[in-house]
């Protein structure tokens, strides 16, 4: 694997195939690379796309992992608009939509996620919109301004991310969430009603339980939201927000093992031990928690590309992180560590009126996860006490006067 004759086909240009390509030239791997990726742009960060990019605080150029030219001057065979079609195992080739066919000796499938459509009369009128490229952050971006009214469907954090920043712009914002909550599939009950009511605050309207019929549109252009009670909400635009769908459907059709996307090892690695499989189209080891999972983040596609730099150039495997994430909304800053897989209870420590609290989710006396509000000793011991699974004293960790420090001792 560590020949430097083999030849590496990165399938996706996104966080992790950008990453992966730069992380094997730092790790002195010398054999030919080639990436293709769907979109125009080279590997770029999407968590700004529904912060700063919507702002005007952020274009191309701030974004890109890396300069155009670091792939030309590395060797990188770098080919945008590009997708795979198909994948022939045995052959070792990808057919490529622009009709080329790509032979490779070490194959890494990092095709990312797609959203999900909305199963709803309306949903192809012109001004339904989602947020998965800058792309799409572009021509959301055209909508967020004073007098339009940006409708939200799903009650996530990329939707809750776009409601800020909407009502930054001056835009009004509608959130739809078919659950009594928002955060409902992410975060405990605490912390949505945190959220809930910060967003009410500046001005998010939610519509919560919501039951929508369709959407509406005059001229072919969308205008509203039509709720089964009968009322219609203007709308200049909808974001569709109700999650994704692993894009593995090359792999399956080449007969690699998939569960909520293709399922890979502590190395990556699928069940074909020439092709690996990275970042939201995989699903993935945790070993802090003894099973499987998709992570759909960041932090957990950048450790993926170091497991297979490490993979293909012989070093070291990496140890395993506790899985992390982020969300910024207006002046808060939510940290994630962990996940309440097996908890059986949750204590808060600090109070959520003062907009500076912990939630920690706990299986008896051992920290399974954390959920940090503007409180970065909390997410930084807490995503400690998760990594080396000591036993905590519960009623010091409840008391905001012990300092982390001491509570992890």
């Amino acid at each position: 694997m560590s020949s430097v004759d083999a030849h590496v086909v990165v399938l996706g240009a996104g966080h992790a195939g950008g990453t992966l390509v730069a992380l094997l030239r730092q790790y002195g791997f010398a054999g030919p690379i080639t990436m293709v990726g769907d979109e125009p742009l080279a590997p770029y960060q999407r968590p700004p796309l529904s912060k700063a990019w919507l702002k005007g605080e952020a274009d191309g150029d701030s974004l890109a992992l890396k300069p155009l030219e670091f792939y030309a001057e590395n060797q990188i065979d770098f080919r945008p608009n590009i997708s795979a079609v198909s994948l022939k195992r045995a052959e070792k080739t990808v057919a490529l939509s622009d009709g080329s066919t790509l032979s490779y000796d070490i194959l890494v499938i990092a095709t990312g996620m797609r959203p999900n459509k909305l199963p709803l009369p309306g949903a192809d009128l012109a001004g339904v919109l989602s947020l998965r490229s800058a792309a799409d952050a572009e021509q959301l971006k055209g909508h967020l301004k004073p007098g339009h009214h940006i409708a939200i469907i799903g009650g996530g954090y990329i939707g809750l991310e776009v409601a800020a920043s909407a009502r930054a712009l001056g835009a009004e914002a509608t959130v739809f969430e078919r659950e009594p909550r928002i955060l409902s599939r992410s975060a405990c009950e605490v912390l949505s009603t945190f959220f809930t009511d910060y967003h009410r605050a500046r001005g998010v309207t939610f519509e919560l339980g919501a039951h929508i019929e369709r959407l509406v549109g005059e001229a072919g252009k969308i205008s509203g939201v039509k709720m089964a009670d009968g009322r219609v909400i203007p709308a200049d635009a909808v974001l569709v927000g109700v999650g994704g769908k692993p894009n593995d459907e090359i792999a399956a059709d080449a007969g690699l093992d998939t569960a909520r996307g293709i399922v890979v090892d502590l190395e990556a690695r699928t069940s074909d031990p020439s092709i690996f499989a990275i970042g939201d189209c995989s699903h993935r080891p945790m070993p802090h928690y003894d099973r499987m999972f998709g992570p759909e983040s960041v932090p957990s596609a950048l450790e993926q590309a170091k497991q297979v730099a490490a993979a293909i150039t012989g070093r070291p495997a990496p140890t395993p992180e506790v899985p992390w994430n982020w969300s910024d909304q207006y002046d808060l800053k939510l940290q994630i560590a962990g996940l309440p897989f097996d908890a059986d209870h949750i204590l808060v420590r600090g109070d959520p009126a003062s907009g500076k609290f912990a939630i920690f989710h706990l299986k008896g006396d051992q920290v399974q996860s954390v959920e940090a509000v503007n409180a970065p000793p909390e997410y930084m011991m807490g995503r400690q006490l998760i990594g080396n699974r000591k036993p905590v004293n519960l009623d010091r960790l409840a008391d905001p006067s012990v300092s982390m420090k001491e509570v992890a001792a």
